[in-house]
């Protein structure tokens, strides 16, 4: 039985500690914002916008590059790598915002017109609103719960990946990760869309309007995207931490099934909350699969 990868000592470089050598979610974020950048010049990005994508794409080549290099300073070394770690996440974040310049001016919803076809078939025709309101608010508080905290599901994989003294699979997690969120966002300009909530309001709505519901609402009003909802990148990164930590934490398959689990609340909680379709949360589980697949042929290689 092989031993668990342990947590490398900061005497010598590691395997992780890769310093000039750039880590595989570094070259996934720079690939998308120079993919980013290249396909802005055919979308109508608002005058003062339109060099942005470059300087962030450019910002975040910039930044990658200092912080590999920095990390051959012996003194820097512990540091740059811990960080490394976290300014991803970070750089998702930025992705995730860059992503609301491409709203368009106007949409006709002819995308939503038809996914709320499917949603309706879902929620009332195979009676799975019902069955979600039938035991009382508890079921419904637990899936607003779930969606809420999808925020944290990037910071939780680092930190658990610290608490198992997994960090030598940080590089693989984190790839996995990051391509399987920023992959659904790199998606977002070519299916301009609006929740169901905002597109059909009133309409098959949740029938409690509980507190975690409400925050939930006020976080995507005010603080979130209304270029797109196709594909779900809540759900695709859900499913992508959960994979990841199947695939790279074989020892440790309570974590990756938990997380499964997870990921599988937060793709009812979008299509119940109204937050998304149906097919959005489906096509967020295909991209989740796609970086899966892509990691593991990547490290295969490797």
């Amino acid at each position: 039985m092989t031993q668990p990868d342990r947590e490398p000592q900061v005497a010598s470089k590691s395997a992780y500690s890769t310093g000039r050598r750039l880590r595989a979610c570094e070259w996934a974020l720079i690939s998308f914002f120079v993919y980013i950048a290249a396909i802005s010049p055919g979308f109508h990005l608002r005058s003062q916008l339109r060099s942005v994508p470059f300087l962030i794409a450019a910002g975040v080549l910039v930044l990658i590059l200092a912080l590999a290099y920095a990390e051959d300073h012996p003194r820097l070394r512990r540091g740059i790598s811990y960080a490394r770690d976290w300014i991803p996440l970070i750089l998702v974040l930025t992705a995730y915002r860059e992503m609301d310049w491409f709203t368009p001016k106007y949409s006709d919803h002819h995308l939503e017109k038809l996914w709320i076809h499917w949603d309706r078939v879902l929620l009332h025709d195979s009676g799975l609103q019902l069955l979600i309101e039938r035991a009382g608010p508890w079921l419904p508080n637990l899936l607003e719960l779930s969606y809420l905290l999808v925020y944290a599901v990037g910071p939780f994989s680092v930190a658990i990946l610290y608490i198992l003294h997994r960090r030598a699979a940080m590089g693989k997690v984190l790839f996995v990760y990051v391509v399987g969120t920023v992959a659904a966002y790199g998606l977002f300009p070519y299916f301009p869309s609006s929740p169901p909530r905002a597109v059909f309001p009133g309409l098959d709505l949740p029938a409690a309007n509980t507190l975690l519901r409400r925050l939930n609402l006020f976080l995507v009003g005010d603080y979130g995207i209304h270029s797109s909802v196709f594909p779900s990148a809540h759900v695709s990164s859900a499913f992508s931490a959960a994979w990841a930590m199947l695939m790279y934490l074989p020892d440790r398959r309570r974590v990756g099934w938990g997380m499964l689990i997870y990921a599988v609340l937060v793709s009812i909680a979008t299509v119940y909350g109204r937050y998304h379709y149906a097919v959005d949360a489906l096509a967020g589980l295909g991209v989740s699969l796609a970086a899966a697949a892509l990691g593991a042929w990547l490290f295969r290689r490797a």
